[in-house]
């Protein structure tokens, strides 16, 4: 679906990969010039930008090394034992708690199963440097306004900076806060090898204390399973960190804490992680990932629908979806997300859900998020198209390590609003970039996963892309025709969509 190429940003590896920097000419930047090292072949030119890009799997996918005999993350989804250990209903005391907490949409938006080979193709593009999936027309990411549409999760609210949980007070905090005696805890802490307790013990703490009518004990060992089965989930698939029933001590209190960055937060961590060539499990809550793939690329991946957006009673955006088993493996997605297009994304999937979750300004904070020990970038400016935006080039990434104020900066988050959105537009189409926008993004990123052939001189040609139409009607006509293919999980292949689909090119060409 491209329309051309620009020649000036063809470059040629040599034997061991890397771009030659004398091979750049005058249409790279100058700070690509001067990088160091040298760029690589399908990846960055300027290596000033993804820094870790060397230990990267997108570096060695290119050479055809996969990550081991299985191409695909092993992923920890927790969604049938959720189905099993959530009531249709809590008893009124614990209810009152849940629900003020601001946790009770996590007790039914996890998908049953995961795509593992859907969600490992898009992390081989995620980047721990910008927090972003690098796709072949610029970046994307999951942002706060994601997470509040999908999961119903708050934004707003405190980071959490815990104290350090060694195995005794692990065992302190169980008897104090869990009603267990010393010996049960010290047994059961002891068994788990380290400040953990385990989802299926949690579970049970919480059968018993429910029977018992201990109704705060119950609360905590209930929260604390579903936070361990969700958005705290580690790749163990079976324990959940002691330390974090500590937000759970005060069950009236616990609402403050912005559950949605939480959220991001663990889930950014553990993308960081699964991009490196050397790791092979994917941690957080994947249902996260897997429904954001869902609602932001219509034609990728198998899925299926519980109802319609225009059914919609006000349920998180998550419990749209539910799991339908890909056909696809992980290399036979590769390419097909090299030649997606901006025309293959739904820019901005939740407008139909504002009457429900209504957009938040602080979504567009430019900053550092934390949670406990965890600081990751935030960077709305490098994803404007999400929200509306006309892409610029973003600034260079922030420094977390750096970053001594970052509660602050939450709290002060105007400052970065206006100056991610002041240097931008509202976008006149929904994938609307500034010129030069993918020339320069095509210098710092790797935007294709597999080289045209294997053998050949390795060639990354810049695209551009058709913008769409430019007259507003014809704009109207193509967003009505995408919609609808997408309601109804329509497919270019199948013969009774074919006008249609013949009808949607015509109408975004002109």
């Amino acid at each position: 679906m491209y329309t051309r190429t620009l020649s000036d940003m063809v470059r040629r590896r040599g034997a061991d990969g890397r771009i030659p920097v004398h091979t750049l000419d005058r249409g790279a930047s100058s700070s690509a010039a001067a990088a160091e090292p040298a760029g690589y072949s399908g990846g960055s030119y300027d290596t000033s930008l993804l820094v870790k890009y060397e230990h990267h799997v997108a570096r060695h996918v290119w050479f055809g090394e996969e990550r081991g005999p299985k191409k695909e993350l092993k992923v920890a989804g927790h969604g049938l034992k959720l189905t099993s250990r959530v009531p249709l209903a809590l008893p009124p005391q614990m209810e009152s708690w849940v629900s003020r907490s601001g946790l009770s949409s996590l007790q039914r938006t996890s998908l049953n199963k995961i795509d593992t080979n859907l969600v490992s193709a898009f992390v081989e593009r995620w980047h721990i440097e910008t927090s972003s999936f690098h796709m072949p027309f610029g970046e994307m990411s999951i942002t706060l306004d994601d997470v509040a549409c999908l999961l119903h999760l708050p934004i707003r609210g405190i980071f959490w900076s815990p104290e350090d949980v060694i195995e005794e007070l692990a065992v302190e905090l169980a008897v104090d806060y869990l009603r267990v005696s010393q010996g049960q805890a010290q047994s059961h802490v002891r068994s788990c090898r380290g400040s953990y307790y385990k989802l299926e013990w949690l579970y049970d703490l919480f059968v018993h204390h429910r029977a018992a009518s201990s109704w705060a004990y119950a609360t905590r060992a209930y929260l604390l399973m579903l936070v361990g089965s969700t958005i705290f989930a580690d790749k163990t698939f079976t324990l959940v960190e002691a330390r974090y029933l500590l937000l759970f001590r005060d069950l009236d209190g616990c609402s403050g804490y912005s559950w949605g960055a939480a959220a991001l937060v663990t889930l950014y961590r553990y993308l960081g992680d699964a991009s490196m060539y050397s790791c092979k499990q994917l941690g957080g809550y994947p249902t996260l990932l897997h429904c954001w793939i869902h609602e932001y690329f219509p034609t990728v991946g198998k899925r299926g629908e519980n109802w319609k957006p225009a059914d919609n009673c006000g349920l998180p955006r998550a419990m749209r979806w539910s799991y339908r088993q890909g056909v696809l493996k992980v290399d036979e997605l590769r390419p097909i997300l090299d030649e997606l297009t901006p025309a293959d994304v739904i820019w901005r999937p939740f407008e139909d859900h504002r009457a429900w979750c209504v957009f938040d300004e602080i979504c567009l904070y430019r900053g550092c998020l934390k949670w406990g020990e965890i600081v990751v970038p935030y960077l709305p400016d490098r994803c404007l198209r999400q929200f509306g935006y006309r892409q610029y080039v973003p600034s260079p990434p922030l420094d977390c390590m750096m970053a001594t104020d970052i509660d602050v900066d939450w709290i002060s988050y105007h400052q970065s609003v206006i100056a991610v959105i002041g240097s931008s537009t509202v976008a006149t189409t929904p994938s609307d970039a500034v010129d030069g926008y993918l020339e320069w993004y095509y210098c710092v990123s790797h935007p294709r996963l597999v080289p045209p052939h294997r053998d050949a001189p390795r060639e990354v040609p810049v695209p551009v892309y058709d913008v769409g139409p430019s007259d507003p009607d014809w704009a109207r006509v193509s967003t009505l025709i995408h919609l609808y293919l997408r309601q109804v999980n329509a497919e270019e292949e199948d013969p009774q969509f074919s006008d249609l689909f013949e009808a949607l090119h015509i109408s975004r060409s002109h």
